[in-house]
């Protein structure tokens, strides 16, 4: 990457000029007041730690981000005004921070690409035999059919560039493309951009902006930004900074133009020898090995790591590192081999070896929301540390690791190496014997790495503790006392660092331990397996912006079709989609019912006369009871209530029978289980229709006069439903409510995971328009509930035994247009939320609230009244319920069901309008 001077052809108008740019979150300033040329067709690095303002200077260069303040001229225009924004966007390429931040894991790579080729608007030819030809430049073509989750961290990156590059760009942004990838992948990705940049003609035309946190590879850059705290400190060729600073490296030069309190930290670090006691290994395997199925991550390794010492892992991504050190501390079981740890056979699950183990993860396991001292307390108490020691190392740890000022300070809000230092105490609260690192340094800047490793060193040279730390720094495995170089699950080798240089006769560590991977490289797959770095790259031709359309078929389906696969590869979520809907209709159809039958009484008969028995077989005659063993007594009846034996008594006084004979008043006590208001009064009615019955038999009356009669004798009858059997309503509403509630939770769950996933990036940088990414994502889920619209009717049909009176294609057209209305209310409802769990919560409660409360499918929604029936009313299950009972069990067909249909259509454009509107095409 690094070019003599005169070989740059430098253009006259830089590729960005920024203008007084300031960007806050909240009270934090990201970016505070940067001005800043950046030069055309050369290869620019923005250098700094992270929090420093790096990424949202990138994320608004691309116009992923809103503008604050200040402007933002890019590729010749203000990417702060919406037109120019949609007119630059095909000639940007922004490839977000993180290993495949902007792919789709469930995709194939072939897949991922061909996604971004439609984006463009690239035609089937054209995308196919440009993903081929970058595919084949990658070295990614023997992985075309493989998963992107499945690529390691190096390939994952590689696919980023070929996504980025598939219309080739004017202008490449690339936000810490190698952070967490191992020294070859980044040397080949380096190489594969440096190659990219250039067309057949050989003539320089790609601007390429990248942020890095690695000082080393800053070197390779034709221009540098340096960064600190939201604003430029230098700028410049890496030649001219180090000249300007008296500087010998890039590293050395960005702490001289440090804020002077910034650089009084800065010491020189120096690690004393260690001296080796003769002790056991506190770590030693031999033979390890383990399996998932077929494919061995770890193959036999033979390792010994002493007391004291610092051991350092290095290795390619998925190389087994992680795998390996897991072993060793018992987290997970080794499928042959023995690992010992202090001594004893490490067990999966064993917790008295680890209990004397530190961990630490490169993501710091801090709790965000407690305080520095909330933080050591909490692991303090969970390594079971008495009161009083515990204090004591809380105190001793807060004064050693500089954390006094921060003791009341959120985890959340404390700079990146005070949080580094923080993560560090929490390891070591319970003062371990063995510290294990995973990658701790990544992302901090060169005074806070050292500072950190000056407390590694007091733990590993003053108090014996024996530390294993992975990393991809290389001048950081030099500080190691031994490293292995690992690849394949295979231990390439052990030794010093000066050692591991030597023995491949190579310049650097880096030198030596891409020199080990080649080597390993090579014999297992060939040669040509590693990367040849004089290969010309084929493009597949100029690009010719194109204007791009207001709405684009190809781009819509994109997100259909990705949509789609996702859907097919995940088994649980395409099983919930469809067999979820008919699972939950089981249960409202069979066991939720508005019937009030098959209830149990018992009697106490005291007359036990002929009139008394004819009264009881009256209501041992109804269908709506069943009679339970005769009451012994008073008491026995109120037992029997008070436990729910029976829902209802009846208590016959002496001398009934002759009262009634006589024609005499007489009284016939019923107690009635009143706990559940509604089937009690229910019950209530029941009765008193059998002693108006029984009353009413003249057989029963003799030539007694009958009972007074009422002057208007009403007799109630039931249209539609005649046998008044709940089950004809309940199920057409229960399917109403499914195709309310699923679709919509897929909706939202299929958006805010792009919002999880961090995928969002590419509707906020690519040409695709708001409108296209709704729809594309909308079509399979309306396509799926439509399915499951099919599946439930069958089921009513023949499981439930509800017949279909009205017209099938007035039910079907009227499921069409409400699940398009219900995936509506989902994309609204993803606008509230970021996280699927949150979506998933809030659309199940605003679904079911209005759907079971004020649509009409408990109560008339005719008879709801105030706000509930203003929530009705803005409610789809309002419209569709009438078409649904109507279709089933009124006969009723189009001439009837129109009008619902007709208010039904109209949420389809207010909710679309609505989740357009909500729904921003920039991050804030």
């Amino acid at each position: 990457m690094n070019n003599p001077e005169g070989a740059l052809s430098l253009l006259a108008a830089p590729a960005v000029r920024l203008l007084h740019l300031r960007h806050v979150y909240g009270k934090v300033a990201a970016l505070d007041g940067v001005t800043l040329d950046i030069p055309a067709g050369r290869m620019v690095g923005l250098v700094g730690p992270d929090g420093v303002g790096k990424s949202t200077l990138l994320a608004l260069i691309a116009g992923a981000k809103a503008l604050q303040q200040g402007g933002a001229q890019v590729l010749g225009g203000d990417i702060g005004e919406a037109g120019w924004r949609d007119a630059v966007c095909p000639r940007i390429a922004y490839m977000p921070q993180g290993l495949g931040k902007n792919l789709y894991p469930d995709l194939t790579v072939a897949e991922n690409i061909r996604f971004f080729s439609r984006l463009y608007g690239q035609s089937r030819a054209e995308g196919a035999e440009r993903a081929q030809n970058l595919m084949r430049d990658t070295g990614l073509s023997p992985f075309a059919d493989r998963l992107a989750q499945k690529l390691s961290g190096g390939m994952r990156q590689k696919l980023g560039l070929c996504c980025s590059l598939i219309h080739d760009p004017q202008l490449l942004i690339l936000d810490e493309p190698t952070t967490g990838v191992d020294p070859l992948s980044r040397r080949q990705f380096w190489e594969l951009v440096d190659r990219m940049r250039f067309r057949a003609s050989g003539e320089r035309s790609m601007s390429v902006i990248v942020a890095t946190a690695y000082m080393e590879e800053a070197e390779r850059f034709d221009f540098l930004v340096a960064m600190n705290a939201g604003k430029v400190l230098a700028t410049g060729s890496p030649a001219e900074i180090k000249q300007k600073t008296g500087a010998t490296s890039i590293e050395e030069a960005f702490i001289s133009v440090l804020p002077e309190e910034e650089r009084k930290r800065a010491k020189k670090l120096e690690i004393p020898p260690r001296r080796a006691d003769g002790a056991a290994p506190v770590i030693s395997a031999r033979g390890l090995t383990c399996r998932f199925g077929d494919f061995t991550a770890v193959d036999h390794v033979d390792l010994d790591i002493g007391r004291g010492e610092i051991f350092g892992f290095v290795g390619s991504n998925g190389c087994g590192k992680t795998t390996t050190m897991k072993m060793l501390t018992g987290l997970l079981p080794a499928g042959e081999g023995r690992a010992e740890l202090f001594g004893q056979t490490m067990e999966a699950g064993g917790m008295n070896s680890r209990r004397r183990v530190g961990y630490m993860s490169q993501s710091f396991s801090l709790y965000t929301e407690l305080t520095v001292a909330q933080n050591l307390e909490l692991h303090a108490r969970l390594f079971q540390l008495p009161p009083e020691k515990a204090k004591a190392r809380i105190a001793d740890l807060l004064d050693r690791f500089g954390l006094e000022p921060f003791v009341h300070t959120l985890a959340s809000e404390l700079p990146l190496g005070m949080r580094q230092r923080l993560a560090l105490a929490v390891a070591v609260v319970h003062s371990p014997d063995l510290l294990i690192l995973d990658e701790p340094t990544s992302g901090v800047d060169p005074i806070a790495r050292d500072e950190f490793w000056r407390l590694l060193i007091e733990l590993s040279r003053l108090q014996g503790v024996t530390i294993f730390i992975s990393t991809h720094f290389m001048n950081e495995a030099a500080r190691c006392d031994r490293i292995s170089l690992m690849d394949s699950g295979k231990i390439l080798a052990t030794g010093t660092p000066q050692q591991l240089t030597l023995m491949r006769g190579a310049a650097t560590l880096e030198d030596a331990f891409i020199s080990f991977l080649e080597e390993a490289v090579s014999s297992r797959q060939g040669a040509a397996a590693v990367g040849d770095a004089s290969r010309e790259i084929i493009v597949a031709g100029e690009a010719t912006p194109k204007k791009t359309p207001w709405f684009s078929f190809s781009r819509m389906m994109a997100y259909t079709i990705r949509e789609i696969l996702e859907l097919s590869r995940d088994p649980i979520r395409l099983g919930y989609a469809l067999f979820g809907p008919a699972m939950l209709l089981l249960v409202l159809g069979f066991g939720i019912t508005t019937d009030v039958d098959s209830l149990t009484y018992a009697a106490l008969d005291r007359d036990n006369s002929f009139i008394s028995r004819a009264y009881l077989s009256e209501v041992r005659g109804s269908a709506y009871f069943i009679e339970q063993p005769p009451i012994r007594d008073a008491t026995d009846l109120r037992n029997r209530l008070k436990s729910g034996a029976v829902a209802a008594t009846i208590e016959i006084p002496p001398g009934f029978g002759r009262d009634v004979k006589r024609g005499r008043q007489t009284e016939v006590s019923v107690w009635i289980d009143g706990a559940m208001p509604f089937r009690a009064e229910t019950i209530h009615g029941y009765l008193q229709g059998v002693h108006r019955q029984f009353l009413a038999d003249p057989a029963i009356r003799g030539n007694a006069p009958p009972p007074p009669a009422e002057q208007v004798n009403i007799e109630t009858r039931f249209r539609y439903n005649q046998d008044f059997d709940s089950i004809y309503a309940m199920v057409p509403g229960a399917i109403a409510l499914q195709l309310a509630l699923i679709p919509a939770i897929l909706m939202a769950l299929a958006i805010v995971r792009e919002k999880e996933l961090g995928s969002i990036t590419n509707l906020y940088v690519t040409p695709v328009t708001r409108l296209e990414f709704l729809l594309g994502k909308q079509i399979p889920y309306i396509a799926l509930a439509m399915v499951d619209f099919v599946i439930m009717f069958l089921m009513a049909i023949y499981v439930f035994k509800v017949p279909l009176k009205g017209g099938f294609a007035i039910l079907a057209f009227g499921s069409i247009v409400y699940v398009a209305a219900t995936t509506g209310y989902g994309m609204v409802v993803s606008a509230f939320t970021r996280t699927q769990i949150a979506a998933l919560f809030g659309t199940a409660i605003l679904t079911i609230l209005p759907a079971s409360m004020f649509s009409g499918m408990s109560t008339p929604a005719s008879s709801v009244t105030g706000m509930g029936r203003v929530m009705g009313q803005l409610f789809p299950m309002t419209y569709y319920l009438p078409i649904s009972v109507g279709a089933f069990t009124k006969g009723l067909n189009f001439a009837d069901l129109w009008p619902h249909l007709a208010k039904l259509a109209l949420f389809i454009p207010a909710l679309t309008l609505l989740s357009l509107l909500l729904l921003r095409k920039q991050e804030k």
